[in-house]
């Protein structure tokens, strides 16, 4: 009798050992998931980058050394986040450029609200499978864009399309390049302006006094 308890004694704890192997397990493959979802979100954004997947765009330091014959109709389209009170819009639809050739476009943004926002802008271009041809020089789409209350300012973006689209036969019925801006509410920007306006209304806090001399 007391072999038989003996033996039920040792099955519940090698029963709970193995929950507590496979609960540890477990964990384990929750972290490893956690960590690379959090890794592969700067991996895909590289991968995007490098292929143009999603219609994301190349950064191109300079431009291309020759200007091919072919010619390109670029449009441009912008929108705005419903939470970012601006009216946002190209100055100029679209343009025709030949491919290599330097083309500056220009955005027209004002802030229609009583109070400074800040505001970042993200891109694409369509048909996605050209984005890897599609080269920025400039942009301000590279930065926050911070508007008064009330201001308007005009945003170029300095582009090319790269002569290599011509050796892709994938490419070859493309005649038309969309590129499109839509732009968000920047947060942090706008958390980090509250933060320095609120240090500088704090009791105490001394403000620059007209007229006065800093030695």
């Amino acid at each position: 009798m007391s072999e038989r308890q003996s033996g039920k004694r040792q099955s519940r704890r090698q029963h709970s050992g193995a929950n507590r192997r496979l609960g540890l397990m477990l964990v384990g493959v929750v972290a490893g998931m956690a960590g690379l979802a959090y890794a592969s979100v700067p991996l895909y954004q590289l991968f995007c980058q490098v292929t143009g997947y999603g219609g994301t765009t190349q950064v191109a330091a300079a431009l291309p050394e020759q200007v091919g014959e072919r010619t390109i109709t670029v449009r441009f389209n912008a929108d705005v986040d419903p939470h970012l009170p601006w009216a946002f819009q190209p100055v100029k639809r679209e343009m025709t450029l030949r491919v290599g050739e330097s083309g500056l476009a220009f955005f027209s943004a004002r802030n229609l609200s009583q109070h400074a926002t800040v505001g970042t802008a993200t891109f694409n271009v369509t048909p996605q499978k050209a984005g890897q041809y599609f080269n920025k020089v400039q942009c301000f789409c590279f930065t926050e864009q911070r508007l008064a209350a009330g201001e308007t300012i005009e945003m170029p973006v300095s582009f090319f399309v790269d002569p290599a689209i011509d050796e892709d036969p994938n490419l070859q019925e493309v005649k038309t390049i969309t590129l499109s801006y839509t732009f968000f509410v920047d947060e942090e920007a706008e958390r980090q302006a509250g933060q320095q306006l609120g240090a500088l209304a704090a009791p105490g806090a001394s403000a620059p006094v007209a007229g006065a001399v800093v030695n």
